[in-house]
């Protein structure tokens, strides 16, 4: 197929819609599914794809909500980038994609977004003898949480929410990281293995200039982690 390059498959993701993964890069797991459907849209949305990787997030979301206005994924790996502008036009999918660190997005961006979609590395440790190329998806080894949380206030509207998933265990440091800079909580739920397992995951939704109050939505059970 004349998508594919090297060490390259197409995977299933929606429908009949197919994503492409690299077999020797990081690959997307049930995560960016979760966080797409926790996602909620409204009529005329300009969305962001932080951390995109090869997309799915966004592009998950955008065929559960077809009427958004547009949907930009920002990513720094190369490899990464291209497959998403490539997955992009094999289903016909109208988006963007910059390849830059978030750190570096332009100041063009700066109040644009009304929804800001995250899939962040969740790790804290280095990436010691893993692969630097997947490490860095998984691992903040060229971006922490904080940093996302910044530039997320800064490239959201007045009013514009940011969706993101982390461990569950650092779901203290998440909440006080976003009501830090301005971006209240206002929708929580966790995500369990089995129906009384403990959570391994937490999903959060914070808008900007937001008033307080937060909703915490029944545990979610995830059987394909």
């Amino acid at each position: 197929m004349c998508f594919l390059k090297e060490n390259e498959v197409l995977e299933e993701f929606y429908e009949d819609k197919k994503i492409i993964q690299n077999v020797n890069l990081y690959r997307f797991t049930s995560d960016s599914i979760l966080l797409s459907k926790f996602a909620r849209a409204k009529a005329g949305d300009d969305v962001a794809d932080f951390c995109s990787g090869s997309g799915v997030v966004g592009f998950h979301f955008l065929c559960l909500n077809p009427k958004i206005r547009s949907l930009t994924l920002f990513e720094m790996q190369e490899a990464l980038a291209d497959m998403s502008e490539r997955t992009a036009k094999l289903n016909g999918f109208n988006s963007t994609t910059v390849c830059t660190r978030l750190q570096d997005i332009g100041r063009e961006y700066d109040d644009k977004f009304s929804l800001i979609l995250c899939n962040p590395p969740y790790e804290k440790a280095g990436f010691e003898n893993d692969v630097y190329e997947r490490a860095i998806c998984r691992k903040e080894i060229t971006l922490t949480l904080e940093e996302i949380v910044e530039v997320a206030f800064r490239k959201l509207k007045f009013g514009g929410r940011f969706a993101v998933i982390n461990r569950a265990d650092r779901c203290a440091e998440l909440i006080y990281l976003l009501k830090k800079r301005g971006l209240e909580p206002k929708r929580i739920r966790f995500v369990s293995g089995t129906p009384d397992g403990k959570p391994y995951l937490v999903m959060a939704e914070a808008v900007k200039g937001g008033k307080e109050g937060v909703e915490v939505l029944p545990t979610l059970v995830n059987d394909k982690r």
